[in-house]
């Protein structure tokens, strides 16, 4: 049976590319898409995912907004420079526009809707700050036997891409980071940015994908501050699908390779804030071998490592142009 599905975003970008290929692919059913604070402002991210589900024919996925600001702390500042003002660099208004209307109740309602109802349990990829996430699991967790895991982009094993220490989803609700991973309430994989920085594509990728159909000329489209800002920071001309390398371990699971580790996040308010802090000292064999009981086993989270990324790329890239068997209409 495809795998069921469930998307929490903040599109943004790379975002716009991991929605995407979830609705073209035939390998799982997409139940709905919620929406948080972000890569841009609520009302942004939200226009953003009903447009881009548009564009790919999907008027059967729900959309739902949900947090406007992080749980605890004000945010911190939000750099909007690698997306653009509207997420998309400039260009949300090109998408086509959505002919489902949104959701009358809130992102965590719809979670909550959506994993009732479910037969079997839902993958959760959650794809921005965790917000929605950590409000879910503390309010129903009732709910947590119905998820299968939450695949989640964000934290760094090296270096962060806000501060020195801290990725951009973790950084904007640390908090809300910290109830998700630390929790130990449900499966978890952390698809960290040293990993995501390895899958990066470049322009004969890129090309590719414009030339493949009018859904792929649309993304292209959208990457010119994305590419800009990459051309800097990799210093080539190339952007880092980051949603969309974890999208493809939520497609197929396997495509990355993982430990388990415990993890916290750094929820002090000095340099280190947001950090996520993955404890490396034991092997994946010892972290196993924990009784059920132990404390720190409730919170280990499968840390993606590494992947082919040559595979991964290919798999991407395909299932952005159906050729995974899924046409985009619906």
């Amino acid at each position: 049976m495809p795998t069921k599905l469930i998307i929490d975003t903040d599109p943004g970008v790379d975002d716009a590319f991991a929605i995407t290929l979830a609705a073209r692919n035939p390998d799982l059913e997409l139940l709905a898409v919620t929406t948080v604070f972000g890569n841009v402002g609520l009302g942004h991210t939200t226009r953003n995912a009903r447009g881009l589900l548009a564009l790919c024919e999907r008027h059967d996925v729900p959309v739902a907004a949900g947090a406007e600001h992080p749980l605890v702390h004000p945010e911190l500042g939000r750099d909007s420079g690698a997306h653009g003002q509207d997420g998309l660099s400039g260009r949300a208004g090109q998408l086509p526009p959505p002919r489902r209307e949104l959701a009358e109740h809130d992102a965590v309602d719809q979670l909550r809707t959506v994993l009732d109802n479910a037969d079997e349990p839902v993958t959760i990829a959650a794809i921005g700050p965790l917000t929605n996430i950590a409000t879910l699991l503390a309010a129903h967790p009732r709910l947590r036997h119905k998820i299968a895991r939450i695949v989640v982009m964000g934290g760094a094993l090296t270096r962060g891409n806000v501060t020195a220490a801290a990725e951009f989803n973790i950084h904007s609700d640390p908090e809300a980071a910290h109830r998700v991973l630390g929790g130990g309430d449900v499966d978890c994989v952390l698809v960290p940015l040293d990993l995501t920085h390895r899958c990066a594509v470049g322009t004969s990728w890129l090309d590719e994908l414009a030339a493949a159909d009018t859904i792929g000329t649309a993304l292209t489209g959208l990457t010119p501050d994305y590419r800009t800002h990459y051309r800097t920071v990799l210093g080539w001309d190339g952007i880092v699908l980051h949603d969309a390398v974890a999208l493809a371990e939520a497609i197929r699971p396997g495509m990355l390779r993982t430990e388990p580790f415990p993890v916290a996040v750094d929820c002090s308010f000095g340099p280190a804030r947001a950090a996520t802090v993955v404890d490396r000292r034991g092997t994946a064999a010892a972290v196993n071998a924990k009784a059920p009981q132990d404390p720190e086993d409730a919170a280990t989270v499968r840390v993606a490592l590494d992947t082919d990324t040559a595979e991964l790329s290919r798999f991407v890239l395909d299932g952005l142009t159906g050729k995974h068997g899924l046409t985009g209409k619906h």
